[in-house]
């Protein structure tokens, strides 16, 4: 007898997931970084420290979730 070796008919090719979530990554953190960096400048520039009070970041969270969703509507017609 003869062993026989089970190979899948087709393996899937996953490596497109892994570079949009490379891609995705670095494209949130250069936007993180920039906000950063404005928000800071524009303190400097009145010479105050960064403060976000309790209902901007409640905005802020809202225009993201916003922003997502608006992103999973792109492949959609």
């Amino acid at each position: 007898m003869t062993e026989t070796e089970i190979v899948p008919e087709s393996t899937p090719d996953n490596s497109w997931k892994v570079k949009t979530w490379i891609i995705g990554t670095l494209i949130g953190a250069l936007a993180g970084l920039g906000a950063a960096f404005l928000l800071t400048r524009r303190a400097e520039q009145k010479g105050e420290r960064v403060s976000i009070s309790t209902a901007q970041g409640v905005k802020l969270g809202m225009l993201v979730v916003g922003l997502l969703r608006s992103i999973l509507n792109l492949g959609e017609d």
